[in-house]
């Protein structure tokens, strides 16, 4: 039961860290002013109206019976006392009583004056109209064949302390409630700036400059997120220049290798040995691929579609379709892109004789597949292939010329920028490689 209470609570109340805490600040606050102002309307205002309208009601008794009487000088001397001392205007008049209802169903006012009224004089003795003026209340009675219109302030029968009681408790909830919003802006501001940091070194791209501020804690969390990048930063261009430069180092002696080759008069081994340092260069030409995907390059706006047709022109294979029904620009590394895009397709061309890219878009994501029609993988090797220098040795061997390191590479710069890569089956029965970046 709680279960479900709590899950439908997470559906209703909002997901941001500023509305939950304004939510814990202003509920409590708001509530206690409804607590206070039925309280008030059902222990003071309701008790003083009902106790108004009765003493009113009783004075139009008193001017009813008066009315009943029949000595004229005196009907007219207690009308001129009723004006006179309880401010009415009175009316009588040779008419009969409207038919038609000006009560207001949820007015306490309207109710009270009605409960009264029918106590007094009945249900079908009195008529009373107060909408009609502003600030004045009609009430008709018949008395004796005649109808007795009587007009009194409203003041009457409605305590004028009301609009000054909701104004004064409104006015400092919004007020409070105002201090309470400038508050906590400032307090999780410095939260979402860290949240941003973090979303922006998770796909790659270097932070710079974060600025503590905030709350103890917040300051504290700040500067720690700021020396772990800038620690993890420092790592990823140690390792990338220590690949970098032994693979540099390392192309001296090959090329000498390849030039003593060719001075060697026995043919057959010359070439043998030329097989095995070209295939020691290859080696080196990945690594240093691998260590530039390491190295931060900059998110730029990048065309989508114009990144493939660059490749595609690259390419220049009649068995590399593209299939771009949408126009995308995305914010991202785009020799980064470029690289983990050519690695998998360069992989699908070299073991399938058709290549097929189709891009489709949604509201926040961006997916691309790539599909083939070669051999593919099988299931139980699928997390495998993604694993740095880790080689396929049945049907498909996604890099022979390389070191297993193409699969990687396109996961590491997909995962940098947030997106997701899977491998499934392709609909031309080989393997389908989707790729998912948000827009």
């Amino acid at each position: 039961m709680s279960f479900g209470f709590n899950s439908i609570l997470k559906k209703i109340l909002p997901t941001g860290l500023f509305y939950r805490s304004l939510i814990i600040v202003a509920a409590p606050m708001i509530i206690l002013q409804i607590i206070i102002t039925i309280v008030f309307f059902d222990s003071i205002w309701i008790k003083a109206n009902r106790g108004l309208t009765r003493s009113l009601v009783g004075e139009l008794k008193t001017l009813s019976d008066i009315y009943t009487g029949k000595d004229s000088e005196q009907i007219d001397y207690l009308t001129g006392q009723f004006k006179f001392n309880f401010d009415f205007v009175i009316n009588v008049k040779d008419e009969k009583l409207p038919t038609v209802s000006k009560e207001r169903k949820y007015s306490p006012m309207d109710r009270s004056l009605r409960r009264e009224l029918k106590n007094t004089f009945g249900s079908t003795n009195y008529w009373f109209n107060t909408v009609k003026y502003e600030d004045i209340v009609e009430v008709r009675i018949r008395s004796n064949d005649k109808i007795i219109q009587i007009l009194f302030p409203r003041e009457r029968i409605a305590p004028s302390s009301v609009r000054l009681f909701i104004f004064w408790i409104t006015l400092p909830s919004i007020l409070l409630i105002s201090i309470a919003i400038i508050f906590l802006k400032n307090q999780t501001r410095p939260i979402i700036n860290l949240a941003k940091a973090a979303e922006k070194f998770g796909k790659g791209d270097f932070v710079s400059g974060i600025r503590p501020s905030g709350a103890s804690e917040i300051r504290k969390a700040a500067y720690e997120f700021d020396r772990m990048a800038k620690r993890i930063d420092r790592h990823l261009k140690q390792r990338a220049e220590m690949l970098s430069g032994i693979s540099h180092d390392l192309r001296t002696p090959l090329t000498r290798l390849k030039l003593q080759l060719e001075m060697l008069n026995q043919k057959d081994l010359s070439n043998k040995m030329s097989k095995d340092i070209d295939e020691m260069e290859n080696m080196l030409n990945s690594y240093l691929q691998f260590a530039k995907s390491q190295i931060q390059e900059g998110s730029v706006a990048t065309n989508i579609n114009n990144l493939f047709n660059e490749i595609f022109i690259e390419k220049n294979s009649k068995n590399f379709h593209l299939d771009l029904p949408v126009d995308v620009v995305l914010i991202a590394r785009k020799n980064a892109l470029k690289r983990c895009f050519n690695n998998i397709i360069e992989n699908s061309l070299n073991y399938a004789t058709n290549v097929y890219l189709h891009i489709s878009k949604s509201t926040n994501k961006l997916n691309i597949f790539i599909d083939d029609d070669g051999p593919g993988i099988p299931l139980n090797q699928y997390k495998n292939v993604f694993k740095p220098f880790y080689r396929l040795d049945e049907s498909r061997n996604l890099n022979q010329s390389g070191v297993g390191l193409g699969m990687s590479i396109a996961e590491d710069v997909v995962r940098s920028h947030g997106g997701s890569i899977e491998l499934g089956k392709s609909k031309y029965r080989g393997l389908q490689v989707k790729i998912s970046l948000p827009l």
